[in-house]
């Protein structure tokens, strides 16, 4: 198991995640969860618990999830906000995305036009409106390792952990996953090298092909 490697991957992301909160009005040097209101509104739990930033204005919010930053969410960033990317939303019904899409239109989609554009989504706010929680979660969006670092290691490792420490569930699973792409990634390296792969040749033309 290349832990050395994931640590090194692991203080990378908690970088990452410190340069994104200070970019959005968040405290630099919270790593640890935030803890808001059992009842507050989904957005501000998302904020807390996906991006560690207790304080946020709707403008910051808007451009944190427009991931290709052309000034609008379409149908796909609405569904990564969400978290319907995410490995955890796998038996969530299309039926169901597309409900939570058709709602978000509803309620913010002013002219119609399938996409929210960033006045129209302020002007929701400046109303005195949230956006809805659709029981799902909190809306998984990172990768793989911040996933794994905001959700789990920053509650309960830090950076005295030593290999013998990740005995959880999450770890081991998590280190599978690692395991596991690794050897996708030298099995395709290894393919990659030969000029003919055997599996990829129709049946038919194969040389061991019934006659």
């Amino acid at each position: 198991m290349a832990l050395r490697r994931i640590f090194g991957a692991l203080r990378i992301s908690s970088i990452a995640l410190l340069g994104v909160v200070a970019a959005h009005g968040g405290s630099g040097g919270h790593q640890k969860p935030i803890q808001v209101a059992e009842d507050a509104d989904w957005a501000t739990k998302h904020m807390a618990g996906e991006h560690h930033i207790s304080s946020f204005d709707t403008s910051s919010f808007f451009t944190l999830h427009d991931y290709d930053s052309n000034g609008f969410w379409d149908r796909n960033e609405i569904l990564k906000t969400y978290g319907m990317e995410d490995p955890s939303a796998k038996d969530v019904t299309q039926e169901k995305k597309d409900e939570i899409v058709a709602e978000i239109f509803k309620l913010l989609d002013v002219n119609g036009d399938q996409i929210v554009e960033r006045d129209e989504f302020e002007m929701y706010y400046a109303h005195g409106k949230v956006l809805p929680d659709f029981g799902l979660g909190p809306g998984h969006h990172w990768d793989m390792e911040m996933e794994y670092e905001i959700h789990h290691w920053e509650k309960y490792h830090d950076e005295n952990t030593k290999e013998e420490d990740l005995i959880h569930p999450e770890d081991i699973e998590h280190f599978r996953l690692h395991d596991q792409l690794e050897d996708e990634a030298a099995k395709q390296a290894a393919e990659d090298r030969i000029a003919i792969v055997e599996h990829n040749i129709p049946p038919k033309f194969r040389r061991d092909a019934p006659a």
